[in-house]
């Protein structure tokens, strides 16, 4: 088990990084505006969803391989980073349809929206280089069971995402709502979100590592 002191020590650390906005809060976003409230709320639960895999990898020795191998790394990061700007062209694509979707029509599935998030969450080469950076600093060697604890951490980190992005997502989607009365302002939100995607996409593919 993690030291009581590690955990807090570590919980304070992912906190103050999670309140920052950046990517991910960038994402939630970009989608709750795209989506609406249920779109954006299912986002920030796909995004953390994907970070799972990412953290059991760490743990076992995968990741830090990953993090180490520019050709890896740069894989994962381009494949990442153009999946979100597809996400962004679709959105501004189909802005006409968030107006219908916005009215009741044509609903949006929910499981595919979970599962468009759960992809960028897992291609976030970000995620992973924190993750073997940060990690491994708060883990008590002499307690055992190394990999148990990073996983520990990692789902720490993980919850406390998930409450920062919903509050994120909710706020995004609340100025939606207030904007969005006519049909035409809907459309024109939904492709602020798919151009704030688009961007994401091109500041995850030249930028440096944060959450």
């Amino acid at each position: 088990m993690i030291p009581p002191e590690n955990l807090l020590a570590f919980t304070l650390a992912a906190a103050v990084i999670v309140v920052m906005p950046g990517p991910s809060v960038l994402f939630t976003i970009g989608r709750a505006l795209a989506l609406g409230r249920v779109g954006g709320l299912l986002s920030v639960l796909g995004n953390a969803l994907g970070m799972l895999p990412l953290i059991v990898a760490v743990a076992f020795g995968v990741g830090g391989i990953v993090a180490q191998s520019v050709v890896l790394f740069t894989a994962v990061k381009i494949a990442g980073s153009l999946y979100l700007v597809f996400l962004g062209v679709q959105a501004i694509r189909h802005r006409g349809r968030a107006a219908a979707q916005a009215n009741g029509a044509l609903p949006r599935s929910a499981w595919r929206q979970l599962s468009e998030s759960f992809v960028v969450g897992v291609t976030n080469p970000k995620t992973i280089a924190f993750f073997v950076a940060v990690l491994p600093q708060f883990v008590d060697v002499g307690a055992g069971a190394v990999p148990l604890q990073m996983l520990q951490l990692g789902l720490v980190f993980v919850a406390l995402a998930l409450a920062c992005d919903s509050v994120w997502a909710l706020a995004a989607a609340q100025a939606r709502t207030w904007f969005g009365r006519s049909p035409q302002r809907i459309a024109t939100l939904s492709a602020t979100g798919g151009g704030l995607m688009i961007g994401l996409g091109g500041i995850l593919l030249f930028t440096g590592n944060e959450h």
